[in-house]
């Protein structure tokens, strides 16, 4: 999940850096795909690995079927570690995508008027697959970050583990969501099928 999230908030940036410029982008030049993918992977192994070396723990979560950080835990190490998840691998990267689709969206309605050149087209189609994706993936982790949280800092029963199931389940679906718009949104996918 903090893969994905990271991934689309340095994909977000991506898409502002490449339409803002004036030159066409070159899609011969893979270093900055991978610079984005070795981040993404990075930063997540940072905030990951934590609970493995004493700062919270994993365990089973809500019914016991799937295993997550320890939310139930009502101790200091363990609240620190999920205000900073919360914090560094949901509210950071939120911001940057919606600072970096906020601008690009002005600089679009700036220059839409002024270049009409062939790659643009296909670049606002590819900020509209990616647009998609952000909302959907949002609308899969963010009610169980909100369960989360209560499990973390509510009162003790508060959530029980029938009512984390099915928040628990739309965020591990979440990246199943990604290919199925891809090939939706994509003009070259969709129109082989």
């Amino acid at each position: 999940g903090i893969i994905s999230l990271i991934s689309l908030a340095v994909l977000s940036y991506e898409r502002y850096c490449t339409m803002t410029r004036a030159a066409e982008p070159d899609t011969t030049n893979y270093r900055k795909t991978w610079a984005g993918i070795i981040l993404s992977w990075t930063y997540s192994l940072l905030w990951t690995v934590p609970p493995l070396f004493g700062w919270s723990s994993y365990g089973p979560e809500g019914p016991g079927i799937t295993c997550s950080v320890n939310w139930h835990s009502k101790d200091a190490n363990n609240a620190s570690y999920i205000i900073c998840l919360f914090i560094f691998c949901l509210v950071i990267p939120f911001a940057i995508i919606v600072y970096s689709y906020g601008k690009l969206l002005c600089a679009v309605r700036q220059v839409s008027s002024i270049h009409k050149g062939p790659g643009r087209g296909r670049e606002q189609r590819i900020l509209v697959m990616v647009v998609v994706m952000v909302v959907c993936f949002l609308l899969c982790w963010l009610p169980y970050a909100a369960v989360a949280l209560m499990a973390t800092f509510g009162q003790p029963g508060l959530i029980t583990p029938a009512a984390s199931i099915i928040p628990a389940i739309l965020a591990k679906s979440s990246t199943v969501y990604n290919p199925i718009i891809y090939v939706f949104l994509n003009k070259q996918v969709s129109g082989m099928l």
